[in-house]
């Protein structure tokens, strides 16, 4: 099916899942993990400001944009920082981001 590609997430309890994400309608995977029913607070709504949608990218970072200032200097702030960490909110995946695998590091609190 065009548009459409299938991502895995590995929650915070180690269960993993294939999501299927629409790539034409500019969602951010926060948008869609939040669509997908994963707890992911949000508490900034995607503006790169709270880290609560804090992910780590296992498989397919080099088919994601470059982090910008705001969420390399938010990510700076993480006690769990890897050197995979991203912020789901500032991710727009397109079809290139097929098999794109991910986990779920962001707080619950």
């Amino acid at each position: 099916m065009d548009n459409i590609i299938n991502i895995q997430v590995e929650d915070r309890d180690g269960t993993t899942r294939t999501v299927e994400v629409p790539t034409d309608i500019n969602l951010s995977l926060m948008e869609i993990l939040k669509a997908s029913e994963y707890d992911i607070l949000a508490t900034c709504g995607g503006m790169a400001l709270c880290a609560t949608c804090h992910v780590e990218v296992l498989a397919g970072s080099e088919n994601l944009s470059e982090p910008e200032d705001q969420e390399l200097d938010m990510l700076d702030t993480l006690p769990d920082l890897t050197d995979h960490s991203r912020l789901a909110c500032q991710l727009r995946l397109n079809n290139n981001n097929e098999g794109l695998r991910v986990k779920i590091r962001g707080s619950l609190q």
